[in-house]
Order: structure tokens, then C-alpha cells, then sequence
């Protein structure tokens, strides 16, 4: 089981900003190298009164301010400089869970980001390292507008784009899901339920959704394996590549988020193997592993990662001055 992508969440919401230019992001992308990664995934091109890319189409819902570097072009220039595939992050413009929403709110996701689609492709769809799509929108069961939203806008991704791969990131509705979504009255879904929900939505979304990559973080660790297992299962029935994605930021702790402890991103790098999977991408590598992160115990685990896959790579070395 091994670590080959990583989110990229530059433009977030919940975890703090390194306020990096290009020479730290030049030097994470070379980490990341170190550690076996080769994709990397935007996870959203706007968040708030943010984006990622001076878009013209995102400020016609709200003012936006103009970004001061276009972070898709520099990532894009840092991929093509490492030798990574870069997917392109859509946008989740409604407020709050997209459980919550209506069908209304989901067709108007749908409305504005096949905008958003067609900007990107226009803008970067001829760049080399443009290899796919990431369909930000994160959900954990079958709502009403959830199959036409993954439908509709991963089948334009594709078209406009030639085929590109598109990638989606649900989260399992677990033990943990009510603290997750700071909802306590959030939907639980046992193995059994979530094999009813994702046997639908894989068996409509498939040719729309080529990977999905459920968040590891939902559920605990002893019942990791059995959901995962039961995805992959239904992945493969639909012709869907399944990955794990493996948090390295740590949900136990009173407050949001410190790197994971190593024991228990070992547990769930194990519980993935155990599934039958052999392919994961981590939120978030920049923050929570990175010999460059804000936090120091980052680049322990990024040290005891590369011990337990035998990479000579160590932080020390991948440090900025």
C-alpha cells in the first residue's frame, strides 16, 4: 500500500494558510517526489471570497477577490518541472453539507460548474501536466440530485476534455461522521446501508466517475477494513478504480488538526491492504507530512513513512532554510 497522490488545499477553509510563493511550493513538489508521490489534486478552485485562479465566471456569484498568483498555473508549472499529473479541483459553491441541500441546490452546483469546467479546460486544458478532473463536491450517501450531480458534470469534464480521468472523495458515515460535519444528528451508515447507497450511485455514475478515493476518517479504526473492503468490491463490479484516502491529519484530538500519530496512519495505510487496495491519496501532504509544514511532527511522519516503504528520503534533508 502505497501513498501516490495528494490533495493540495491551498484554498481551504478549516486548516491555517502557510502563506507559501513559489520557491516553498518548488520544494514541497520536491518532497513530495521523495516520498513516491505523483499526482497531485486541487481540492476546490474557490472557497469564500478566495480562488485559486483569477476566474471570470466564479465573481458572477459573489464578490471574489483577484488572486495575487494564479495557483493553477503554478501548479500546473511545478507538475510539469517534477514529472506529477495535476487534476483540476471543481467548486462547491452552496453553504453548508451537501447532504443538507435541495435538489434545487444541487442542480445550481450542477449549473455553475459546468461554467467552471469549461474555464478551466479553456484556460489550462492544453497544459501538459493537466491529466484530470476532481469533482470536489464530498458526500456519504444516495440524496436526492447526488447521482445527477456526479453524472452530469463528470461526464462534461470528460468530453471537453478528452477522456480525462475524474475522481471523486466521499466520506464513509460513521461513528465519527457527527463530529466531522460538527452535525450530531448526521446520517449513520453501517456496512450493510453503505453497501445499499454506493451499490446505486457506482452502478449510475459509472462511465462518468472513473476513481473514487473514500476519507478514511469517518469511521474508527477496528471497522476501517470492512468499509473499505465492501467499496472496493462495488468499485470493481462498476469498472471504478478504487483508492483509500488516507487523512494524515489526526480526528481524536480536542482541537483541529494536528499531524496523525504514526501508529494510526500505519493502522490505515494496513486496513487499505488489508481491502485490496494498493493505491492512496492523503489530505494533506503540504500541512500534516511535509519536512516543510508549519507543524514539526509533519516531518516525523514523513520520516516514519518513508522507513516503512524502505525510501532512503528523510525530512531533514527536504527542509527549507
Amino acid at each position: 500500500m502505497r501513498i501516490t497522490a495528494t490533495f493540495l488545499d491551498e484554498i481551504s477553509f478549516d486548516i491555517p494558510h502557510h502563506n507559501w510563493g513559489r520557491d516553498e511550493w518548488d520544494r514541497d513538489f520536491a518532497a513530495m517526489k521523495a516520498m513516491g508521490i505523483r499526482r497531485v489534486v486541487l481540492i476546490r478552485c474557490a472557497s469564500g471570497y478566495f480562488m485559486a485562479y483569477p476566474s471570470e465566471v466564479i465573481p458572477r456569484r459573489g464578490v471574489k477577490h483577484r488572486p495575487p498568483i494564479d495557483l493553477v498555473d503554478l501548479f500546473l508549472e511545478l507538475s510539469e518541472k517534477h514529472g506529477f499529473e495535476f487534476f483540476a479541483g471543481t467548486w462547491h459553491c452552496n453553504p453548508g453539507n451537501c447532504i443538507d441541500w435541495s435538489r434545487e441546490q444541487y442542480l445550481d452546483e450542477i449549473r455553475i460548474n459546468l461554467d467552471v469546467i469549461d474555464e478551466l479546460q479553456a484556460r489550462y486544458g492544453h497544459r501538459k501536466a493537466f491529466a484530470g478532473w476532481y469533482l470536489t463536491h464530498e458526500v456519504c450517501s444516495n440524496e436526492p440530485g447526488t447521482i445527477e450531480l456526479f453524472q452530469t458534470l463528470g461526464s462534461h469534464a470528460k468530453k471537453v476534455s478528452g477522456n480525462k480521468p475524474t475522481l471523486i472523495s466521499p466520506y464513509f458515515a460513521g461513528v465519527k461522521a457527527a463530529a466531522a460535519t460538527c452535525d450530531p444528528n448526521a446520517l449513520r451508515l453501517t456496512p450493510e446501508l453503505h453497501a445499499e447507497h454506493w451499490g446505486r450511485i457506482f452502478r449510475d455514475i459509472a462511465g462518468a466517475v472513473d476513481i473514487t478515493a473514500f476519507q478514511d476518517g469517518h469511521v474508527d479504526y477496528p471497522e476501517l477494513a470492512e468499509y473499505l473492503t465492501v467499496t472496493r468490491e462495488l468499485a470493481d463490479a462498476n469498472h471504478i478504480r478504487c483508492w483509500s484516502n488516507i487523512e494524515s491529519f489526526d480526528r481524536d484530538m480536542p482541537w483541529r488538526f494536528p499531524p496523525i500519530k504514526w501508529e494510526k496512519f500505519l493502522w490505515k495505510l494496513e486496513s487499505a491492504e488489508a481491502a485490496g487496495i494498493s493505491e492512496g491519496i492523503t489530505f494533506e501532504f503540504s500541512h500534516f507530512m511535509s519536512p516543510n509544514s508549519m507543524y514539526p511532527a509533519a516531518g516525523a511522519l514523513f520520516d516514519r513513512y518513508c522507513e516503512y516503504c524502505g525510501l532512503a528520503a528523510r525530512s531533514r534533508d527536504l527542509r527549507g532554510s
